[in-house]
């Protein structure tokens, strides 16, 4: 497949989740959009061997029309929600 042209969408959104899901659902006009400062939050909880309740499953929103690309944390301490929950 040639595409002979690529529209590309670029917003900083400051961790807005209204905005987010409001460019995932109407821009699909765009081949490429990049998202500058995702909403981490806490998507589901999964079930866990080592907890009742289960364990929380963060990440960032996703939608099924795009594919998402994110970084992984590399531990609890690396998490954005963590980062967020103690003010730094």
């Amino acid at each position: 497949m040639i595409m002979k042209e690529i529209k590309i969408f670029l917003q900083n959104i400051h961790k807005n989740i209204l905005l987010t899901n409001t460019i995932l659902e109407t821009y699909k006009e765009f081949n490429i959009i990049f998202i500058q400062e995702l909403p981490w939050s806490i998507l589901c909880f999964i079930p866990s061997s080592t907890s009742e309740e289960g364990e929380n499953l963060v990440g960032v929103p996703n939608h099924p029309n795009w594919m998402t690309f994110s970084r992984n944390t590399v531990s609890n301490q690396d998490s954005p929600v963590r980062h967020a929950k103690l003010g730094h």
